[in-house]
């Protein structure tokens, strides 16, 4: 798997893009939509929302089964990605690019996120 360096990762394989301006980007990883299999359907949470790390706020639902969506980081969701909504598949085709799932302005950060070497290690355990 390609864990992209600049990303930190959640052990429910969420990642987080570093803030900018204070808003962070948030996907799953290649890992979990290979596991996953083919993504149909996803329900994020919705503008306005606040999210806390470690709980859940939305679903993908694929071909195989449906899968709790949790936050990486706590805060309030500023954008979620219409195109993903529109075309679930993206999640799989693009997982790191154009299948992000929303935008949160960070109001606190876990300390147990993990670098995409630690990611990498964890997930092939």
């Amino acid at each position: 798997m390609n864990n992209p360096q600049q990303l930190r990762y959640s052990k429910e394989h969420e990642w987080l893009s570093d803030a900018e301006d204070g808003v962070a980007t948030v996907g799953i990883t290649e890992h979990a939509a290979n596991a996953l299999g083919d993504v149909v359907f996803v329900q994020l949470p919705e503008v306005g929302d606040t999210v806390t790390a470690g709980d859940t706020c939305g679903e993908l639902e694929s071909t195989k089964s449906v899968s709790d969506l949790y936050s990486p980081v706590t805060g309030e969701v500023t954008e979620i990605n219409e195109d993903v909504v529109d075309d679930p598949s993206l999640v799989n085709s693009a997982p790191f690019e154009g299948g992000w799932l929303f935008k949160v302005r960070v109001a606190q950060v876990p300390d147990d996120l993990l670098s995409a070497d630690e990611y990498t290690t964890f997930s092939a355990g």
